[in-house]
């Protein structure tokens, strides 16, 4: 039996491959094993999404082969599918695939070890992989399930598009069928993941849409909890809200990607929105939903993001009480417009002013979070804390919460628990 080893970098949509790799393999009589252990084989799967993700990715690739110089390493995904001549030039690479080949990676992984020759055929969109991923994760109590990949829209900065290709939809009977197996398994939670989740079913016959599978599942509660990952401004629609209101199946948590609090940069971005519309819709959900989880992605030295337009953004985000927010500096990717824009802004002066908007979003998520000391929260323990003293996992709303003197029985269910202070990014309390 051959040990491989798979390690998946970015979004949860490439962690869903990442999952689906993996069981394809063990399903070939492959043993899964951590990466760090000498393994027969090794998978990266890369993300490109930024400069730092490409390095990361080729670090990966290195320490496989510090590893076991005499693994099988196999490099796949983003970074693979955009920029394969550049992991080409690092020794010791067996096969690189990209994301339109990646679904058929345990057959032509399991050829190559028998000795045979393959050359992947180049790309096509009808290559792409159209299945959800069934997650295979032992002892997991949360699970990302993929309904969705590619994207349609032509955001200036972006390279997804060229990544993963077109926006297309896992059949609306398969999710659901998906959602079912995971509530029949032991899951408590599934996470919704996409790369352009809001356009979900749009390209299926007969159409369908997001709302059509959470109006499904909350009617037929496959399982306790379903989140979704990410949607944009413009797709956050009242039924969507309506059915989080209503304390139902739906996480009361939004993760909505702003990138810039300024119009100018806004347009330069190719974003269908402006200021006033992200202010009022925020507004908005606040009004119906005041103790909803509202993350935000941000991006920070955008081409042409002078002073006055880092101040917009900084305004914005202090005004408006979020959750969390991830930054990103931004990072020039070759083919796509942004790279070639004038105005590009200083490598310091992107880290000075991602740093300012990384030391508020810590401020958001403490004032957040404290806004929950004393107030009964459903937790659905994950495990134990870093001490592995406690119970801990997350919040409906998406807050770490320990619980003191937490069993092991613990792990899997849904807890009612009353936090009672803030320490170390999470919340700790008692159960109710």
């Amino acid at each position: 039996m051959l040990s491989v080893a798979i390690a998946s970098l970015g979004c949860k949509v490439n962690q869903c491959d990442g999952s689906e790799i993996g069981r394809g393999l063990a399903d070939r009589g492959f043993s899964l094993v951590p990466f760090e252990s000498g393994a027969d084989v090794y998978i990266i799967n890369t993300c490109t999404v930024t400069r730092r993700t490409d390095y990361q990715s080729r670090q990966l690739i290195r320490r496989a082969a510090r590893h076991n110089p005499q693994a099988v390493i196999v490099v796949t995904g983003c970074y693979a599918q955009t920029s394969p001549g550049e992991i080409a030039a690092i020794p010791g690479i067996r096969l690189i695939l990209g994301n339109d080949k990646k679904a058929q990676l345990p057959d032509i992984l399991t050829e190559i070890l028998k000795g045979h020759h393959i050359v992947p055929e180049s790309p096509s969109e009808d290559d792409y992989d159209q299945g959800a991923s069934f997650p295979h994760l032992s002892g997991h109590t949360r699970a990302f399930l993929k309904i969705q990949d590619g994207c349609n829209s032509s955001c200036t900065y972006c390279i997804v598009p060229s990544a993963r290709g077109a926006s297309r939809s896992v059949p609306y009977d398969q999710v659901k069928r998906h959602l079912v197996l995971l509530g029949q398994n032991g899951y408590r939670e599934a996470v919704l993941a996409g790369i352009h989740l809001g356009t979900y079913g749009e390209d299926l016959s007969p159409p369908v849409n997001i709302r059509d599978l959470i109006a499904w599942a909350d009617l037929e509660r496959p399982l306790e909890r379903i989140r979704l990952s990410s949607l944009e401004p413009t797709e956050v629609s009242e039924d969507i809200v309506s059915y989080m209101r209503a304390g139902g199946i739906i996480c009361p948590h939004l993760h909505i990607p702003l990138q810039s609090g300024d119009d100018r940069i806004l347009a330069a971005m190719g974003r269908p929105y402006n200021r006033a519309f992200f202010r009022e819709l925020l507004r908005g959900l606040f009004t119906v939903l005041p103790d909803i989880a509202i993350g935000l992605d941000v991006m920070a030295g955008f081409p042409g993001e002078d002073e006055g337009a880092f101040q917009q953004t900084l305004d914005l985000l202090t005004e408006l009480p979020v959750a969390y927010f991830h930054v990103f500096p931004y990072s020039p990717r070759p083919g796509t417009r942004a790279s070639t824009m004038t105005g590009q802004v200083e490598e310091r002066i992107k880290k000075e002013r991602a740093a300012i908007l990384r030391r508020l979003g810590e401020k958001k998520r403490e004032n957040y979070a404290r806004k929950f000391i004393g107030r009964e929260l459903s937790v659905l323990i994950e495990g134990k804390t870093a001490d592995g003293a406690e119970a801990s996992g997350l919040a409906e709303n998406y807050l770490p919460v320990a619980i003191k003197n937490g069993k092991p029985l613990m792990i899997n269910s849904i807890v009612r628990a009353i936090p009672e202070y803030y320490a170390n990014d999470r919340l700790y309390g008692r159960p109710s």
